[in-house]
């Protein structure tokens, strides 16, 4: 056994801190390459290496894998969270805008879905210009009735420019009068090409929204006839596409998400690739939410949000 093991010690001494190839330690003691590789994972299963990252983004990795693991997520990005709560927004904003320059790239993605806000602004501003001609941007859901830098109708001119990419509106408000009058909107001729466009989407990148001021829709989208009480009182932690969810991430029982004029979310599951980015202590119930009732493949959020809203979203077996 001490034979063997300092055989173990002198293979990994070899590969780690001479930084000696596998081939070349096979050939110097005599081993095939196959058992050198062999001997390396044994000495990791069996203590003898241990690997440490020494970086402040060892943490954030670790929940990135906990992430994909637990809830079945494609891929997640996690930031370390700034210790100036006013600029989470944007630096989730930044990594978000990253990865989906490099998913577009990588997939050759030609149809994108967008939604609205403040960090899907933040994405939008930090991406270098990177032509696509024959790429399209839709809006996949309505906007604001007043101007706003911050609406799905900025936000998909502002990304469509980036990408020298076609652009196409839903053009509507976020929530009709009433459930009659939002299928009456959906019915004309008008959206059936958008529609069609928004159905044929390989990435929808969007953002969340939580119950608090902070969020636009509540300070600017709820219809005069809808409170935020009443939307706590039916179970809501927050709204994806406008539309609200309770803590297991389905949509709660209340006349309001039936008045959405955008993507229903039963139909989200169909796009490939649903990339969602929020940040903010305030918002890990809603990410939780998202996180539990399966909502999207890819999640960009800060650390501290991603641990506080696992606290919220115990742990699931991956599927």
């Amino acid at each position: 056994m001490d034979r063997d093991e300092q055989l173990h010690a002198r293979v990994a001494w070899l590969y780690h801190m001479e930084e000696i190839t596998q081939g070349e330690i096979a050939r110097r003691l005599g081993l095939t390459r196959l058992r050198v590789n062999r001997m390396l994972a044994e000495c990791r299963s069996q203590g003898i290496v241990r690997v440490s990252l020494n970086t402040r983004f060892a943490s954030c990795v670790a929940l990135e894998r906990r992430l994909c693991q637990e809830f079945g997520l494609a891929e997640a990005v996690v930031i370390p969270t700034s210790g100036d709560p006013g600029r989470i927004t944007a630096q989730v904003g930044q990594a978000a805008g990253a990865f989906l320059s490099q998913h577009i790239e990588r997939h050759g993605v030609r149809n994108i879905g967008v939604g609205w806000g403040a960090t899907l602004r933040e994405a939008i501003r930090s991406m270098d210009p990177a032509p696509i001609p024959d790429a399209s941007v839709v809006s996949v859901m309505g906007g604001l009735t007043r101007g706003s830098e911050l609406n799905t109708f900025e936000i998909a001119r502002e990304l469509a420019r980036r990408l020298g990419a076609s652009c196409f509106y839903l053009a509507a408000p976020i929530y009709a009068g009433s459930p009659r009058s939002r299928d009456t909107i959906l019915a004309q001729d008008v959206f059936a090409d958008i529609l069609a466009r928004i159905r044929a989407a390989e990435v929808a990148f969007l953002s969340l929204g939580d119950l608090s001021p902070r969020s636009l829709l509540i300070r600017h989208g709820l219809p005069p006839d809808i409170s935020v009480d009443e939307l706590r009182e039916a179970g809501a932690v927050g709204d994806v596409l406008g539309q609200f969810i309770d803590r297991s991430g389905r949509p709660v029982a209340h006349p309001l998400n039936r008045r959405v004029v955008g993507l229903p979310l039963d139909q989200l599951s169909r796009i490939p690739a649903v990339i969602l980015a929020a940040g903010g202590i305030h918002k890990a119930p809603v990410i939780a939410a998202t996180l539990h009732g399966r909502l999207a493949r890819v999640l960009i959020s800060d650390e501290a949000t991603v641990l506080a809203a696992l606290d919220l979203a115990p742990g699931r077996t991956r599927r």
